[in-house]
């Protein structure tokens, strides 16, 4: 962290947030750097505590979203889920979506008249499911 850096803002949100919503797009098969780069700033956080010694970001609920133009996307959240549960999130059942749309073409998601109903589905499961993981923590969170 620097002069001009944005992360200390963006860091004070995230830890500030009960759930924190992942999204990265599809680069080559893989995550962006710029979501790379978001874990491995979060990786630091494993060196902060809560008062009764637990990692800062335990007890706290991640969803992942991925989006793009070619395969990757089970490998980015498979990815995700790991580097978040590393550093003390929990992921929910069926904590992520996805959209790829066709190899090589150039429809993007945002072109899209509207949201894929497998999308849609899969969108506002790993948002309930994340909400009511959420609550839960909120009041009964992990052992010490």
């Amino acid at each position: 962290m620097g002069e001009g850096d944005d992360w200390p803002a963006i860091r004070e949100q995230v830890l500030a947030a009960d759930i924190l919503v992942f999204v990265s797009p599809t680069w080559m098969g893989h995550m962006s750097s710029v979501a790379q780069r978001v874990l491995e700033r979060l990786d630091a956080e494993l060196s902060q505590t809560q008062a009764n010694g637990e990692p800062i970001l335990y007890g706290k609920v991640a969803v992942v979203g991925v989006v793009g133009n070619e395969d990757g996307a089970h490998k980015i959240t498979a990815d995700l889920y790991q580097g978040l549960n590393d550093v003390g999130y929990t992921i929910a059942a069926q904590g992520g979506t996805y959209w790829n749309g066709e190899a090589m073409q150039t429809v993007d998601y945002l072109d899209l008249d509207q949201t894929p109903e497998a999308v849609a589905s899969a969108m506002k499961a790993a948002a309930a499911n994340s909400v009511h993981l959420a609550r839960l923590l909120a009041t009964n969170c992990y052992p010490s």
